[in-house]
């Protein structure tokens, strides 16, 4: 009888990458073989083996020699059972793309608004600038009207008090004329001399 040690060195020293797996689907499509068919079985000696050899031999066996050794019903509840594996991480994945497309079209929507109320206010804003400018230009203007107003009356009232003053100096004119013509015809000399007069 053959040992642990005895076993074919391929099984116990082949790696799981050398091995390449036949693609998903053409797993799913083949119809299970004839068992007998398979060549590929490797015999397992009946000899009492130590538990941890035969511990070291099982995690060193690859599992597409498993799969490979058995390609009857096993070979497909295996490969189902992958397809159903890939189909939910399939439906996970195109879950995620759909909670991300939301999440993106909430903010993109939510920033739009943004820019809206952003436009809205920035518009209110500057038609309550050109109001006020409208507002300050009247007043301006208004102000202005109520200076020249000012002004004008000013003016008027200088007129007035030049009218005035020349009145009242062709009052004074008349007047002086008149005391030196009634001086001259009396002959008397006026008693109040002007400060320019005389020595």
């Amino acid at each position: 009888m053959a040992t642990a040690e005895a076993l074919p060195k391929e099984v116990v020293t082949a790696k799981p990458e050398a091995k390449a797996e036949p693609p998903l689907a053409s797993v799913a499509m083949e119809k299970p073989s004839n068992l007998s068919e398979d060549k590929s079985v490797i015999p397992v000696p009946h000899e009492k083996v130590d538990d941890s050899k035969a511990l070291a031999i099982s995690e060193k066996a690859p599992e597409p020699l498993l799969k490979k050794s058995s390609k009857g019903s096993l070979g497909r509840d295996i490969a189902l059972a992958k397809l159903e594996d890939d189909k939910r991480l399939s439906f996970i994945k195109a879950w995620e793309e759909s909670e991300k497309s939301k999440v993106e079209n909430k903010a993109q929507k939510k920033l739009s608004e943004v820019s809206s109320w952003e436009n809205s206010k920035k518009a209110a804003l500057e038609a309550q600038l050109k109001q006020t400018e409208e507002q300050l230009e009247k007043k301006k203007a208004d102000y202005a009207e109520k200076m020249r107003n000012k002004v004008a009356l000013v003016h008027k009232q200088a007129e007035e008090k030049r009218a005035m003053v020349a009145a009242q100096q062709g009052e004074e004119i008349l007047k002086a004329e008149e005391m030196s013509a009634k001086f001259r015809a009396t002959g008397h000399a006026p008693t109040k001399v002007c400060g320019c007069i005389g020595g």
